[in-house]
């Protein structure tokens, strides 16, 4: 038997004054109630009740034990209520994972409207280039910005963004510029390390929507967004990174796109977290300002 279930009997059979008045409470048969009385005596070891035709009393250990039974209901049914509190009422730390770039120019500047809008929730920001096991980490949500593969994960797109070829002026007028995917194979690029395909870079053609193969020679590798435009800023070779990365720097003019006519498929930016079912408000509400923010940016396609 269910210890759990065994307490609750008890606590009923003394609430109620009797057998019968309990199992009509719980909505089982007396003889239920009898014999899960007798198994949790049994097991305790100790007689918790008094019997008589006409009534119950509880013995010196049966009221001991009843004291801390009813505890343990009452604290039981406080965890309950605040944990559906939670899912109705947007409250509580909420574990966010993000990549480190767009952590920093995307999301740090809307965390105070969060807060605006769910002052209870308490984000606790973690931001990582690197993969993140959100179900081992304890994350309830994380920003990833790609496609998300594990399957037993949930995930909602929220953005997307294009991504873009780009090159210092000063690079461009050393080397030449490319005016074809097969022009990249004689030039340098920064590589980003979290893409699947470092060195062969997929590009659509506009005209005809075929897909063509670039293959630049990686000059270097780094697994930070930022510190690829920076090091393509610098003149050491083509970058291919989201338009959210590169779009001051070509608004500045210290990088230069490149293959216009030739664009990579968009890519997503999507919320994971572990599991659809009961959602707490607090995950929810952030999930659905985000894409309320991102809808229209001028990052965004």
């Amino acid at each position: 038997m269910n210890r759990l279930r065994e307490i609750e009997a008890f606590v009923s059979v003394v609430d109620s004054g009797g057998f019968a008045a309990a199992a009509e409470t719980e909505g089982i048969s007396r003889a239920l109630v009898s014999r899960t009385i007798q198994g949790l005596e049994a097991r305790l070891g100790a007689r918790l009740l008094h019997r008589t035709t006409r009534k119950i009393a509880l013995t010196a250990a049966g009221e001991a034990y009843y004291r801390s039974c009813r505890e343990i209901l009452t604290q039981l049914d406080h965890a309950e209520r605040a944990a559906q509190g939670e899912r109705e009422h947007a409250s509580g730390e909420l574990r966010i994972s993000a990549p480190v770039s767009f952590g920093i120019k995307h999301l740090a500047p809307l965390w105070p409207g969060l807060l605006a809008r769910a002052p209870d929730v308490r984000p606790a920001i973690a931001l990582s280039d690197a993969f993140v096991d959100i179900v081992a980490e304890g994350i309830d949500l994380a920003i990833r910005i790609a496609r998300p593969a594990e399957s037993s994960l949930v995930h909602r797109r929220l953005a997307s963004t294009p991504l873009m070829i780009c090159a210092s002026p000063s690079y461009l007028a050393r080397q030449g510029v490319p005016r074809a995917p097969a022009d990249l194979a004689a030039h340098r690029s920064i590589a980003y390390g979290h893409f699947a395909e470092r060195g062969e870079w997929r590009l659509l053609d506009r005209a005809n929507g075929c897909e063509q193969m670039g293959r630049p020679q990686p000059a270097m590798t780094a697994n930070n967004g930022e510190t690829c435009v920076a090091a393509a800023e610098a003149g050491l070779g083509l970058v291919l990174q989201p338009a959210f990365l590169v779009m001051e720097s070509l608004a500045r003019g210290t990088l230069v796109s490149v293959l216009d006519a030739f664009a990579p498929a968009p890519i997503g930016i999507y919320a994971v977290y572990p599991s659809r079912h009961q959602l707490p408000a607090k995950t929810r509400v952030t999930i659905d300002y985000l894409a309320e923010q991102w809808q229209g940016a001028s990052w965004s396609v």
